[in-house]
């Protein structure tokens, strides 16, 4: 069974929306995190606008940051974890088996939209914003796919809201860290039209999830916590990652000037029409003209230029 007890709430617990074989079913916890990930799409493509970012470069981007923060999210874990997979290496590519952790996801998305941003001539910092908001979107609704599964739940507890999962009442910390994306998403929203730079709002978020994580980290199922050694390392770095990002927006705040928030679609813009300018400059030759002229032909011009309007037309805009 799960629930909530004291609401009034069960029911089985079945991860399965529709199971085919044995090995293969279509798992609501897929379902929800692809509901998640597409309402954070959708979202982000209707802000672009007010971070100078063009729809169809954040779609594009996706192509790239979403396999590689699927990879990150599973080698960060594998290397956590890696007692459950030295006896058997193949068993890293059983991704649907479970094994995610979100900071490895979130660390490999980063580096690929920076390498992204480069190519493209973007501000890395507005992609970045734009992605703050994505990522709080989509993880406010995939913790709900913890829920179905009955997984990632806290310790024991008689809280009113308790959850219940398979005979034990405990603290549903899937509900708190949804609840806590919820609440920076809002944040982010309103500070939207009054950051002072680009990557304001990515930092933002580090500061805020890493404080969220880190203060449910310790609160967590002692099944569920990732250590090394005997660190309970998830919370180590979302502290740590708060600290920093704390530091970095004091600094950025007071320390640093900024140009304007879209000053840089100007350099993006004139490093477009340079491109343009070289595919024209390679683009094949017209034929030449093979019309013979009769050399006897007088050509008629101004008297002051010797008669040749050609050379009057080149010598002017040589003067240009």
């Amino acid at each position: 069974m799960i629930g909530f007890p004291g609401l009034g709430i069960e029911f089985t617990k079945n991860p399965a929306i529709w199971r085919f074989s044995d090995n293969f079913a279509l798992a609501w916890y897929g379902l929800i995190i692809a509901v998640g990930f597409m309402l954070a799409v959708t979202y982000c493509m209707r802000q672009t606008k007010h971070f100078g970012v063009k729809p169809d470069d954040l779609l594009d981007l996706l192509f790239f940051a979403t396999p590689a923060g699927i990879i990150g999210a599973r080698l960060y874990y594998v290397a956590l974890e890696w007692e459950q997979f030295s006896g058997d290496p193949l068993r890293i590519l059983r991704v649907w088996e479970g094994g995610l952790a979100i900071h490895g996801a979130v660390i490999a998305a980063a580096v690929t939209a920076v390498i992204f941003c480069r190519v493209r001539r973007i501000s890395v910092g507005a992609m970045l914003d734009v992605g703050a908001i994505g990522l709080l979107i989509g993880q406010a609704v995939g913790r709900w796919g913890n829920f179905v599964n009955g997984e990632v739940y806290g310790r024991e507890t008689d809280l009113p809201w308790r959850m219940l999962v398979d005979g034990k009442e405990v603290h549903p910390l899937f509900l708190y860290e949804s609840l806590w994306n919820i609440a920076g998403l809002v944040l982010l929203r309103l500070l939207m039209k009054k950051r002072k730079y680009n990557g304001q709002l990515f930092t933002l978020y580090i500061a805020w999830y890493g404080l969220g994580r880190g203060l449910l980290e310790g609160m967590r199922s002692a099944e569920y916590n990732l250590m090394l050694g005997d660190i309970l390392f998830s919370q180590l770095v979302a502290l740590a990652s708060c600290v920093v990002a704390l530091l970095l927006l004091f600094y950025m705040t007071l320390f640093r000037k900024h140009a304007g928030l879209l000053d840089w679609t100007a350099e993006r813009e004139a490093y477009a029409e340079r491109k343009n300018v070289n595919k024209e400059s390679f683009s094949e030759p017209e034929e030449p003209n093979t019309e013979t002229v009769d050399e006897t032909e007088e050509i008629e011009g101004d008297d002051e230029d010797g008669g040749d309007p050609q050379w009057d037309y080149n010598f002017k805009g040589d003067q240009e």
